[in-house]
């Protein structure tokens, strides 16, 4: 009978997944085992701890904590007509302002053991589709914290997507690049939301993207990872980045919009409007210094019976993330520090035991592998 011979061998090729954004980088010689007529296939990981002190928790958080923030392996085929993606493991996702659930408890409240996985078939250069948990279209930050410039994602990620089931078109055509996705939306398990994007590079050092996306009928359920009224929503990005020598700039703005909808309890329509600067300065390959500044508002009152989209109807906040960053090989460490404060808010909607608290700060401490 036919045998299968496996060899393995480093690579230097530049994967397409998990995505990654300064001032980290992915193992630029991944593991791979050649499996014959399945061809090349990489694996690859995240083997991440955390330890955090932060001011004001929620009830049912700490003032502080150590866990996991990442026990994942990645495995993937990225050549040929037929490629896939499998991401698995166990993950903790901190954001500012929000309570911090465990890496052991945190997958069975959102994506699972397997948080992102997809087919994807390449019909020519230029163009793919791919189908299945998909990363999101929306923002400028990603899920996982190895695959961003700060360790907690910020208050404007609290507002989008982060991982959607569903089916993608990708398109790219000398500077541009088109998507079109119809998933469900913020993990509802109902198929009727669809996001798009349209990133021009102008040159070598700055591109402008437009990210749109949004639920094109009514959606009952909710979950923890299922926001009713975000994922019966709209919400639109406009992203610019610029690459120079040692710098990375990022700016970008984004509005949200929830229809009124009395079968879902929604009186009246709300918005957000929130913008972002996100940095990051590399001293070194080595030394990097990440950076974030943040302003988000929502419309309505307390009065008016419009939904609460952020800290209350009609509240505001802003943040600022600090995160000097080394990574030699495979081995990541990095700190950061961060304040979020809340403004037009009221007591019941804000952080602390009692829920009356317009401030938190946090320092935190990330290290591990990318393997």
């Amino acid at each position: 009978m036919p045998m299968l011979f496996i060899t393995t061998e480093a690579s230097g090729e530049a994967l397409p997944m998990p995505a990654m954004s300064a001032p980290l980088s992915a193992n630029p010689s991944p593991f791979s085992v050649d499996a014959g007529p399945l061809g090349k296939i990489y694996i690859g990981g995240a083997l991440t701890g955390l330890a955090f002190w932060q001011g004001n928790p929620v009830p049912g958080d700490h003032d502080s904590r150590l866990d996991i923030s990442n026990g994942q392996v990645f495995v993937q085929k990225a050549d040929g007509w037929l490629q896939f993606y499998v991401q698995a493991g166990a993950y903790s996702l901190p954001s500012l302002g929000t309570e911090y659930f465990k890496a052991s408890d945190l997958p069975d409240k959102t994506y699972g053991i397997l948080p992102q996985g997809f087919l994807k078939v390449v019909l020519s250069d230029s163009f793919s589709i791919e189908a299945g948990k998909l990363p999101t279209l929306i923002g400028d930050e990603y899920t996982f914290t190895f695959e961003n410039m700060n360790i907690e994602r910020g208050l404007l990620w609290n507002q989008e997507p982060a991982v959607s089931r569903g089916v993608q078109a990708s398109y790219t055509a000398g500077p541009l690049s088109l998507a079109l996705s119809f998933n469900d939306g913020f993990y509802s398990n109902v198929y009727n939301w669809a996001s798009g994007s349209a990133a021009w590079t102008v040159d070598g050092s700055n591109s402008l993207s437009f990210i749109g996306g949004g639920n094109l009928g009514t959606t009952h359920s909710s979950s923890f990872a299922t926001s009713l009224p975000q994922n019966n929503g709209t919400i639109f990005n406009l992203i610019y980045t610029h690459t120079s020598g040692q710098w990375t700039i990022s700016p970008y703005l984004q509005y949200s919009t929830v229809p009124s909808n009395t079968s879902l309890g929604l009186a009246r329509s709300a918005s957000t409007y929130g913008a972002a600067l996100l940095l990051n300065y590399a001293f070194n390959d080595n030394w990097k210094l990440a950076a974030r500044a943040e302003y988000i508002e929502s419309s309505g009152s307390f009065t008016d019976g419009a939904p609460s989209l952020l800290y209350g109807p009609g509240s505001n906040a802003w943040s600022l993330t600090v995160t000097p960053t080394y990574q030699q090989g495979i081995f990541l460490a990095r700190a950061e520090a961060s304040y979020t404060r809340i403004g037009s808010s009221a007591p019941g909607y804000e952080l602390g035991k009692n829920f009356d608290q317009s401030s938190q700060g946090r320092l935190m401490l990330e290290a591990g592998l990318l393997f």
